[in-house]
């Protein structure tokens, strides 16, 4: 079950008394210093913001209900629903705040291939694309009609990097990792439970390497969510990971002689 509102209230004041100054000072390892300075603040406006922004109003705007079929611990109903596509850009949509620090990392990285668990309704997708054009993106979306809003949504932005798989992701990974020969980005918003949260953590390893990075959205949401988050950064493939309370992000740079893990303001 989520964390109340209250719950996660509690626990993000504890965060950032906690967390270090979101500038970097006091932070004794170079490359994390540098991502904190290069990509968590760089206030720098990107005309490409505003594309998605608008896409994102026009999505609050519209209220067509869609049929979803939902997999995961996302929702307190199960099976299929019927929802408005507002209350789904509303609800599920990752805010611009994150977005646009997917679009950086993608930007400053370069990642070469992409992949991403939980399309959605595209937001985040086309926030990776438009960081790196030259980027294959893979992006898997339980849903069939949530899916179809996003390629339609990926037409009007005028994207072409964006490859989608449509189904359970107990059925579609395999597949879809066995497509790729590596992951240098994946950011991970699928199903918000302990054991899937890690099979997909495990499945994607098989694929990463020295460079990789992988994003792990809503690792306080929930009890579960925060034991997924506590295994993932003890797994030894895991370097050093960055706690931005709403996001967690992981290394796997063999340079690092000490495993390190960071809470940051952001």
């Amino acid at each position: 079950m989520p964390h109340s509102a209250f719950t996660i209230g509690k626990k993000y004041l504890a965060y950032r008394y906690r967390a270090l100054n979101g500038k970097g000072h006091g932070m004794h390892s170079p490359f994390v210093y540098d991502f904190i300075r290069q990509v968590l603040n760089d206030r720098q406006h990107d005309p490409a913001y505003d594309r998605v922004e608008a896409l994102r109003k026009k999505l609050r705007s519209d209220h067509t209900e869609i049929e979803v079929l939902d997999f995961g611990a996302g929702s307190t109903k199960s099976g299929g629903n019927r929802r408005k596509i507002s209350a789904i850009a509303r609800n599920a949509a990752k805010p611009a705040k994150y977005g646009q620090l997917l679009m950086r990392i993608a930007k400053y990285y370069q990642p070469q291939i992409i992949l991403e668990l939980g399309t959605s309704l595209g937001l985040s997708t086309s926030y990776l694309a438009l960081g790196n054009p030259a980027a294959r993106i893979l992006t898997l979306e339980g849903a069939p009609s949530i899916a179809a809003k996003a390629a339609s949504n990926f037409r009007e932005l005028g994207l072409k990097n964006i490859q989608q798989v449509t189904g359970n992701f107990d059925d579609t990974l395999k597949d879809a990792l066995s497509d790729l020969n590596k992951v240098d980005l994946a950011f991970i918003d699928g199903n918000h439970q302990l054991a899937p949260t890690l099979q997909y953590f495990n499945a994607i390893l098989s694929r990463t390497h020295n460079d990789s990075i992988l994003v792990f959205d809503d690792i306080h949401w929930s009890d579960e969510m925060e034991q997924a988050w506590e295994q993932i950064k003890k797994h030894p493939a895991t370097r050093t990971s960055i706690d931005l309370f709403f996001v967690g992000i992981v290394f796997f740079r063999k340079e690092f002689h000490e495993v390190q893990h960071f809470e940051v303001k952001y």
